[in-house]
Parts: C-alpha cells; sequence; structure tokens
C-alpha cells in the first residue's frame, strides 16, 4: 500500500468539485481553523454551527483577525474575504483535514467502536487480538491514544479532526495497519470522524445517555446510526444481537454484517459463563469451532466485550487460538472494575459506570459474585443529562445493598441540587448514606465494609480529575481510595498513575485463612 505524506496545501477546487466560490475560483488551504478566537494571519476559517454557537456570526471577526478565505454553508454578504460555499462546513473541515495529513485513514484499516456502555474495554481488546495476530495497531479512545509508538492521555473519546488526522498520520508514519477507534455520540454528531472510510464498525449497546445534548433517544440512536449507514459495501459491521437497535443499524448498513450474543443464536456467540470475583471463564463458539476463554475482566458485560472483540477477529480470519491469546493478555482496563488491593479484607473495585444500564450492569454482575454485601457510592455529573439521575438511583437501590449518594464532576451546577435530583429516584432511605464531598464519602463507603463485601467506586473510573465549575481539580478514585485503606492495612506504595498499590506483605484476613 502506497503512504502518502502530508501536504503543505490542498485545493478545495479538487477537494469539493460542487462546491460554489466566491471571489476566486479556487481556495488554496494549508491552515484551516474553526476558532474565530484564535485564527491567524492567512488562515482558512470554517464557519461550523455548534450546540450553542453559529460561526457564520463570527466572520466579521474572523476578517478582521486577517483570515485569507472563509468556507461557509450559505452566500456571505459584507464580508471581502473569498468564500467556498458547502453543505456542511463540519464534514468538509474533517475531509479536508484527512487531505492535509496525506489522507492518512485510507492507509488504515480503521474499525470503529460506538455505543453507551464498553467501548473502551471493546476497544481494548480488539486491539490485542490485532496485535496478537501480528499487526502493529493504533488506538483512539476514552483512556489513551497510541500512535503505534508512544502512548498519551486522551482529553476527548474521539479527538477533533485536525488532531484524529495528525495521530493517523503519525500512525500511518510509524507502521500501523489497523487502528481502533471508540467513536462517541458526540463525534457523529459533530462530523468529526468525516473523510474517514471505517472498515468495521461495532456496536456494543443503546442505553439513556447524552440525552442533554441530542434531545431524546431516537435522535440519540439515528447519530449512532451514522456510523453503519456510510459504512461502505466492503465494510462490515459488528453488532450485538441481544440489542434492539441492531436490527435498525442493520437495516442500514450496506456491508457484510456479523452478530454476536451470549443469550441468543448468532454468528459468534458466548456462553457457559462461570463468574467470580476473579475474572469470568466462558466459552466462544464461532463459524470454525468452540474455544474457552479465561479473563480477569470482571462481569457479564466484559464477556459480551470479549465476544465483540472475538468477532472482529474472525471477520479478520484471525484463527481461534490467536484470538483466545489476545482477549486473555488483556489483564486491566483503567478505571472498568479496576481493583484497588491493599490487603484489605473485601473487594474495592473503581469504574466508570455513569448511566443507569451500566450500573445495572456492574452491580447484577458484583451480586452473581459476591458472598457479603455489594456497596457502591456514586453521584452524577453537572451540566449533563439530568434526566438519568433518578434512574441511576433506582437501579442503585434495587441492586445494592448499600448506597452512598455524593458528587462527581459537578462543572457549574450546584452538587447540593445534582444530589436532590439523584434522591428523588429513591423509594425508601434504607441504608443509604449522602456525602457532597467525594473524598470523605469514598472514606466513608469503606468505612461501612465487612469482611467479604464488594464496594463499588463509580462514575469516574479512570479520571484523574474532578471538574468542580470551570477547574480541573486533581483527584483521581484509585489514589483516594488506595490512602483511605491505608488506614486499614498499614504502609503501602502507590503505583505510577494508576492508584494501586505494590503489594507488601500485608496479608489480608483471607489471605491469613
Amino acid at each position: 500500500m502506497s503512504r502518502a505524506s502530508s501536504t503543505g496545501s490542498v485545493s478545495l477546487r479538487r477537494l469539493f468539485p460542487a462546491a460554489t466560490f466566491v471571489g476566486c475560483s479556487d481556495i488554496e488551504v494549508t491552515s484551516p481553523t474553526i476558532d474565530s478566537r484564535t485564527l491567524g494571519l492567512g488562515q482558512t476559517f470554517f464557519a461550523v454551527r455548534g450546540a450553542k454557537h453559529d460561526g457564520h456570526l463570527f466572520l466579521a471577526e474572523a476578517t478582521c483577525r486577517g483570515a485569507a478565505s472563509l468556507v461557509v454553508e450559505r452566500l456571505q454578504s459584507g464580508v471581502t474575504p473569498p468564500q467556498c460555499i458547502v453543505p456542511d462546513t463540519r464534514a468538509a473541515y474533517g475531509i479536508l483535514c484527512q487531505a492535509l495529513q496525506g489522507n492518512p485513514a485510507s492507509q488504515l484499516k480503521v474499525i470503529g467502536v460506538t455505543g453507551t456502555n464498553g467501548k473502551t474495554t471493546t476497544a481494548i481488546l480488539v486491539r490485542s487480538v490485532l496485535e496478537a495476530a501480528g499487526h502493529r495497531v493504533g488506538l483512539v479512545g476514552t483512556v489513551e491514544q497510541f500512535d503505534g509508538i508512544k502512548s498519551s492521555p486522551a482529553t476527548l473519546t474521539t479527538p477533533g479532526p485536525d488532531e484524529l488526522a495528525r495521530l493517523m498520520r503519525s500512525m500511518v508514519d510509524a507502521g500501523c495497519s489497523h487502528v481502533v477507534m471508540e467513536v462517541s455520540s458526540h463525534a457523529l454528531q459533530q462530523r468529526r470522524t468525516a473523510g474517514i472510510a471505517f472498515d468495521t464498525a461495532v456496536f456494543t449497546n443503546l442505553s439513556q445517555d447524552h440525552l442533554d445534548y441530542h434531545g431524546d433517544i431516537e435522535a440519540y440512536r439515528a447519530v449512532k446510526g451514522r456510523l453503519f449507514r456510510e459504512l461502505g459495501s466492503n465494510a462490515g459491521a459488528v453488532l450485538n444481537a441481544e440489542d434492539a437497535t441492531s436490527q435498525v443499524y442493520k437495516a442500514e448498513c450496506s456491508g457484510q454484517v456479523t452478530s454476536y450474543a451470549i443469550r441468543t443464536p448468532a454468528d459468534i456467540a458466548g456462553g457457559d459463563i462461570r463468574p467470580s470475583l476473579d475474572g469470568s471463564r466462558f466459552r466462544i463458539w464461532g463459524r470454525d469451532g468452540h474455544y474457552d476463554i479465561e479473563t480477569p475482566l470482571l462481569g457479564e458485560h466484559n464477556v459480551y466485550n470479549c465476544v465483540a472483540a472475538a468477532a472482529v477477529g474472525h471477520r479478520y480470519g484471525i484463527d481461534r487460538a490467536t484470538i483466545q491469546a489476545g482477549i486473555e493478555r488483556v489483564r486491566e482496563i483503567p478505571g472498568r472494575l479496576q481493583p484497588v488491593c491493599c490487603g484489605q479484607p473485601f473487594q474495592v473495585l473503581v469504574d466508570y459506570a455513569h448511566t443507569p444500564d451500566a450500573i445495572r450492569s456492574v452491580l447484577k454482575s458484583l451480586r452473581a459474585a459476591t458472598k457479603g454485601r455489594t456497596l457502591i457510592l456514586f453521584g452524577a455529573g453537572g451540566d449533563r443529562d439530568r434526566t438519568k439521575r433518578p434512574a441511576m438511583a433506582q437501579v442503585a437501590e434495587a441492586l445494592a445493598d448499600m448506597i452512598v449518594v455524593t458528587s462527581d464532576n459537578p462543572r457549574t451546577e450546584d452538587p447540593q441540587q445534582i444530589i436532590r435530583d439523584i434522591l428523588a429516584g429513591f423509594r425508601r432511605a434504607h441504608a443509604l448514606a449522602i456525602e457532597p464531598d467525594r473524598r470523605t464519602a469514598i472514606a466513608l463507603v469503606l468505612s461501612l465494609a465487612r469482611p467479604g463485601d464488594c464496594v463499588v467506586i463509580a462514575g469516574k473510573g479512570h479520571e484523574a480529575y474532578q471538574i468542580v465549575g470551570d477547574q480541573r481539580l486533581p483527584f483521581d478514585d484509585r489514589q483516594v481510595a488506595a490512602e483511605c485503606l491505608a488506614k486499614y492495612v498499614g504502609k503501602f506504595q502507590i503505583g505510577p498513575g494508576d492508584g494501586t498499590e505494590k503489594r507488601r506483605s500485608v496479608p489480608s484476613q483471607r489471605d491469613a485463612a
């Protein structure tokens, strides 16, 4: 495959032959931007419509700042720079960003993973399966970005088009053949992936989330569906046969469809599940036989994620033994039921669950594997979907033995009001504690645990910060939990960056038994 490098400039006439040009016959773009506040002399300004602002209202500012040309969706009067008129400036911006980097996405097999829950774990598992097969694989996700050589923390699940194109350029230069990418609904709505032809699209599940942004569940479903509607005929979809939305996406997809499930017939099926607090053992049946998996990833929802990754492996012709090895080599996902083990006589897990369905999946899995009680700490993000807050409470009340409600990332909302919204979902106050300060709340829930219990600290997972107002303050649930547990088990050392301890000889009650 030819591996073109980045290019200095791109002709908009060649890139968008159907566009209308005003004040010129073509525009050569070297440096595009969608932010009028940071625009510099000679740049091309793309006027995009956002959730709050329309870039077309800032054309005068862009002109004053020295914009050499404008890309707009409708003819603009009273501005002097040449104009290129296109139907969708967001999509055009994404396509241009790819073109300026030499279209790196076209030189990679791009696997997109979308869904409400399970994207991060599934993406990491898919990457591991492909690497086990000998491929060099890039990763774009909620936790990290990996360009084939170096890893860096992620700021968005799916980066903006300019960053995404540069990252893919680095992947190609590093010799990557594949990239696995989490694709959020925001990214699809904002056309961040425009200009990228996905080779495989994976759907995990769909439940309530982000309704503050999308409006309702149908709009949310439709936005996710864009990933499947835009697949080419040679591409493929991997769909969860147990989620009704898969039937919608299957009907909209022109490529080959592979189904997966653990409770209904599917092309790739999981079953014979034996869960424990040490992980799960289960069997996968494929088109060419079956094989057994043993994974430390906890919970039935992670069995679904493993089977989805296996389905991707089968799509690429990877043999069973290699798929098995790829899945089993993933020992831990940052902030996804991640253990904090400091010698305490009960299990402590930090998880990213921040939707009603995610909390349900986590608690159901842990109840099935825990001999003692199940305790959960959670809150809800501020400036986000308010309607899910009481639903989270209802799920926790039904499945947890003890609940501590606290703050998550309050952002610009009053933390007390967020908590009141959550409390509206409870029918009774039995085994319920309220503590707005998250650090104090973590100490509280850990102090309530008994030997044999399981404590879930939910909501923030891998995040190493808490957003209060407009500030990101250092805060890592794993680190805080470990510090609190130190009071129970003595001195320990924190592992670099992950909030878990480097074990010393501090025996737990289970070890001593």
